[in-house]
């Protein structure tokens, strides 16, 4: 059993999280009534699995495999920056439509899938932000519409819940 399983055993969150009574799709995510807006930690589960991924010790629920773990908003920063006000629509929302800068999840996806999809990680701007570009972040978008889902449980406390977003699980 992996050290967050152990740390987390017989949770009530992480149960929702494991044994969610339903998976949401994109589209589901972003309605008005759809994911929260407020803290909490959601769970990416998918379909198909990249290849080079080794999900053999990854939890499957209906056919789907939980692959990431995401909680908003992240742990308050020890630098003196105001903590962050994000929240899980907010979240979802980036990791479904936003960019590689604004998203681990999206990053590794398309580095995965780059030869599979033909992403190409690319440095923009004055910035140097990170994205797949436009073409390739539109594939990202089609292949997480796909075959993504995910589930969510409001009120985490960050702190407790680390554990699981430093473990990436199967990414």
């Amino acid at each position: 059993m992996s050290d967050w399983k152990k740390h987390l055993a017989g949770d009530e969150i992480i149960a929702r999280l494991l044994q969610p009574e339903r998976l949401y799709t994109a589209d589901e995510t972003a309605m008005r009534d759809g994911a929260p807006r407020q803290a909490g930690i959601y769970a990416w589960y998918f379909d198909a699995i990249p290849a080079g991924v080794d999900a053999s010790q990854c939890h499957r629920h209906a056919g789907w495999t939980l692959l990431y773990c995401g909680l908003s908003p992240k742990k308050p920063p020890t630098n003196g920056r105001p903590p962050s006000r994000s929240h899980i629509h907010q979240r979802l929302r980036t990791h479904f439509r936003g960019n590689a800068a604004g998203s681990t999840l999206r990053l590794m996806l398309g580095c995965l899938l780059e030869a599979e999809i033909g992403t190409v990680l690319r440095r923009v701007g004055t910035t140097g932000w990170l994205t797949f570009t436009n073409p390739g972040e539109q594939l990202l978008n089609h292949g997480r519409d796909t075959h993504a889902r995910v589930a969510w449980a409001v009120g985490a406390d960050n702190g407790r819940y680390a554990p699981i977003r430093d473990a990436q699980l199967g990414l």
